[in-house]
């Protein structure tokens, strides 16, 4: 138990679009981790455990820190193997607003054309989860009627990629992969897995297949397997490291201590409780116990998330 206190402990499933954004950053910087494989519905009964109540995917975990949204969890490889680093042109900042366009308006479009094109993909028990995690119905028919204006801002966005790819570049900010290239990626391979008509779409843009070769090419680093219960066992086993920290540019005054909710701002908003650890522009920690797990720190980032002190 010992030599697994410090691994990537990565809660997943094999076609979460999402968990391939991290996957590539794996490759990027050659790491060892441990696929934590996770039902693509509820329930969820272990991550659960971990989390709170947070249900989406992926979320990692090394020893009893939970990083949820890929977002804090690049940020935290970051932080913990900032070598190769996951910025290389100049991008430190513009890296992280790029990926609110590619984790939303891309996104959407990518979904709206799979859903909207491909033909007995979600079923029932699929399409009855993801209401639940929407909030709202989720309407084949209106995808499918969708899908033409949708193809038009899909192949909208693929022709920036394109025309940033122009000068034959090998990845999006030059001649090393970086988090431009983790945002972007996912969501072409999301749709290569899904909707040849998609696919189609995506092979009319040469440069944007040649990037997609390179991308591949680099891989997911070193993948390892490990059982949802034997995580539980490792976060139970182990002490979060988060140190207590309070922002003095808090807007909003919470500090260390303070009890809180946490809650995403768009879908699966299923609202977090804890006691507030650590908070910065960037990121916030909380602290929560549950039976088979003790007490855990759970990790957002700010940006797409509120924090709510409790009443």
């Amino acid at each position: 138990m010992t030599d697994m206190q410090n691994a990537i402990l990565f809660h997943q499933y094999d076609i979460s679009p999402f968990s391939e954004k991290v996957r590539v950053a794996f490759g990027i910087k050659g790491l060892t981790w441990h696929a934590v494989d996770q039902p693509v519905i509820m329930p969820k009964p272990e991550l659960t455990a971990l989390t709170g109540g947070y249900r989406k995917i992926p979320v990692m975990q090394i020893g009893a820190d939970v990083y949820c949204d890929t977002q804090i969890i690049l940020r935290e490889l970051e932080k913990r193997y900032p070598t190769p680093s996951l910025f290389v042109g100049g991008d430190r900042g513009l890296g992280w607003g790029m990926g609110l366009w590619t984790d939303r308006v891309l996104f959407q479009a990518a979904v709206a054309v799979i859903f909207g094109t491909t033909d007995g993909f979600a079923d029932e028990a699929f399409m009855k989860d993801r209401e639940k995690l929407m909030g709202r119905p989720f309407n084949a028919d209106e995808m499918k009627a969708g899908a033409p204006m949708l193809m038009e801002q899909l192949r909208a966005q693929l022709d920036w990629l394109n025309e940033q790819l122009g000068d034959k570049r090998a990845f999006l900010m030059g001649d090393k992969a970086g988090i431009a290239d983790v945002n972007a990626y996912y969501n072409l391979a999301f749709i290569r897995w899904i909707a040849p008509v998609g696919s189609a779409v995506i092979d009319t843009f040469s440069n944007v297949t040649a990037w997609e070769k390179n991308i591949q090419d680099i891989g997911h680093g070193d993948r390892k397997e490990l059982g949802r219960e034997e995580a539980l066992d490792i976060a139970k086993a182990t002490t979060s490291t988060e140190a207590q920290v309070a922002d003095p540019g808090e807007p909003n005054g919470l500090k260390p201590g303070d009890q809180v909710h946490v809650m995403a701002d768009d879908y699966g908003r299923d609202p977090i409780a804890g006691e507030l650890v650590s908070s910065s522009p960037q990121h916030v920690a909380i602290k929560r116990n549950d039976p088979r797990v003790g007490d855990v720190v759970v990790h957002f980032p700010r940006a797409g998330f509120f924090v709510m002190k409790t009443a």
